[in-house]
């Protein structure tokens, strides 16, 4: 049997997507949790041989969830699978070590399949998130920037921002300035909102 565990924070879609599963005969869903900060300790206890995770969760969220999971249970096979087709979203899923990324209106017997494929060795992508991701390039941010932006999305200031990620307050000027100059906005917010839309964070 394929022991999976399910991480999805809405409880009819995470009971449904259970249920869906139930009816393959070679899988069997062993965990189901509604926030990322808990997939560590479900994989921990119940041992899945894939783990699919929706991208935005409370605690974590899915892409976070899985770059832990990688480090924790390197074993596990990841399979992200939102309603987010973000060309960002998913090379971040991938620079995780992610095994497939699936937006959520794909045929429900190709979930089965995917399962089944990246225990094979095999990597899944949805072919029109894929293109997309190759039309839009690259990231342009760095790790770097993308803390910076999104401790800045809290609402800190410099020097909030600079103490939280133990920068000086001049270097985090610096960081937000670049922000702002790759994605073509005009402020540091309208930086973080573009980011956030291309799936850069």
């Amino acid at each position: 049997m394929i022991r999976v565990l399910l991480a999805e924070d809405q409880a009819m879609i995470r009971e449904a997507l259970a249920a869906l599963l139930s009816f393959e005969d070679d899988i069997e869903v062993v965990a189901q949790v509604g926030r990322g900060d808990e997939v560590i300790q479900a994989a921990k206890d119940a041992k899945p041989d894939v783990a699919l995770l929706d991208i935005e969760m409370p605690g974590i969220d899915g892409l976070a969830a899985a770059k832990e999971l990688k480090r924790h249970s390197p074993q596990t096979q990841i399979v992200i699978l939102t309603t987010f087709g973000r060309p960002g979203f998913l090379r971040r899923a991938m620079e995780s070590g992610v095994s497939a990324f699936l937006v959520k209106d794909s045929p429900a017997d190709k979930l089965a399949q995917t399962i089944r494929r990246v225990l094979n060795g095999e990597k899944v992508i949805d072919p029109d998130l894929a293109a997309a991701a190759l039309a839009d390039g690259m990231n342009p941010l760095t790790p770097r920037e993308r803390d910076v932006l999104t401790e800045a999305g809290h609402g800190g200031t410099i020097a909030e921002i600079a103490s939280a990620l133990c920068l000086s307050e001049g270097t985090v000027r610096n960081y937000l300035s670049a922000c702002i100059q790759k994605t073509g906005a005009r402020n540091r917010a309208e930086a973080l909102r573009i980011a956030q839309e291309r799936g850069w964070l």
